[in-house]
């Protein structure tokens, strides 16, 4: 995924679906780092979460002692919650979960985030599933680790996709269940949005109210202080490093989901979004945002449209109407934009 928000430059910068990987390098606290204007307002942060870089404006009014404190908060948050749903760290609550195939006395986040990621799934007829994990790992290896250019043996994909299945996913209480030995769970499709409303919740809690919080799905929160809203670029999908459309956003979280932000081989035919149905990746030139109240609902509905066959404009519709206050812009292959709502 490769979101870029700069609120301050004459021009919106585009935000695309980051990357995921289930190998990356993370910046440790220590080596993230704060920027400051001369006019100590706003206050620009960024550094890495999740394995993707993330950001934070802060306008504090001058205060930036407590400006300060409020981003020290913040960042235990975002490394607390990394111990919960990080794939890269070997001590997090879902490695370990997909290491033994349970888990017991589980953080109420996690279990929180599970029954989130387990609705969109029943919402979505399985087109949103968590447990894709095992072809995503496949395909992983195959391109990204193994160097090959061919796709995966088609009997590999369908060893790997016999792992999958969301109802294999047993809560009780605390306790979280793995079906089968060999299966696996990620949230990159939504734990990107939950940090980022976690971080704004902390931020809040520190009397702050004017932000834009990028913890992989930016968020805005109120609008800047002179009262205008948040500008975020959408980047086209054939030249990631170019808007293609605008959105003004007060009080909104916008996430986008498309192939072209891990393109797994050159030729750009698989990417990291896997349809848990069919197995296969989603198309590398099209997009799907989502604006939303909040980044965990942004998060999770721009993957499931994205994963959606564009032509079910029914089907996309459907899912959108369960989902109060939220709006689709798609881009398709050709850079054609049109919105669903």
């Amino acid at each position: 995924m490769n979101h870029s928000t700069t609120p301050a430059a004459p021009k919106p910068l585009p935000v695309g679906r980051r990357q995921l990987l289930l190998m990356a390098a993370v910046l440790p606290l220590a080596g993230w780092r704060i920027q400051q204007s001369a006019e100590a307002a706003p206050l620009r942060w960024e550094g890495m979460a999740l394995g993707a870089p993330t950001s934070l404006v802060l306008y504090h009014g001058g205060d930036t002692p407590r400006a300060q404190a409020a981003l020290d908060a913040t960042l235990a948050e975002v490394s607390r919650l990394e111990g919960l749903f990080s794939l890269f760290r070997a001590d997090s609550w879902l490695s370990k979960l997909n290491r033994v195939g349970r888990v017991d006395n589980a953080p109420a986040e996690f279990i929180e985030l599970l029954h989130t990621a387990l609705d969109m799934a029943e919402l979505s007829h399985g087109v949103f599933d968590p447990s894709v994990q095992p072809l995503w790992s496949l395909y992983f290896e195959h391109f990204v680790l193994g160097g090959n250019t061919r796709p995966p043996a088609m009997d590999k994909v369908m060893a790997a996709k016999a792992l999958v299945g969301w109802r294999g996913v047993h809560l009780a209480d605390s306790t979280v269940r793995l079906a089968r030995p060999g299966m696996g769970l990620t949230l990159n499709g939504v734990a990107q949005g939950f940090i980022t409303d976690r971080c704004s919740d902390v931020l809040r809690s520190h009397g702050f109210s004017h932000m834009l919080v990028d913890m992989g799905e930016p968020r805005a929160v109120a609008a800047k202080p002179d009262g205008t809203a948040w500008q975020i670029g959408l980047a086209d999908p054939r030249a990631p490093g170019q808007a293609l459309h605008t959105l003004s956003v007060v009080d909104q979280a916008v996430a986008t989901s498309g192939g072209y932000g891990t393109m797994l081989d050159a030729a750009g035919r698989y990417t990291h979004l896997i349809n848990p149905h069919t197995g296969r990746t989603a198309p590398a030139l099209e997009s799907v945002t989502v604006v939303a109240p909040n980044a965990t609902q942004a998060d999770a509905l721009s993957t499931t449209l994205a994963l959606m066959p564009k032509g079910d404009v029914a089907a996309r519709l459907a899912l959108l109407r369960t989902q109060p206050g939220c709006r689709a812009i798609c881009i398709d292959q050709t850079g054609q934009v049109s919105e669903l709502s």
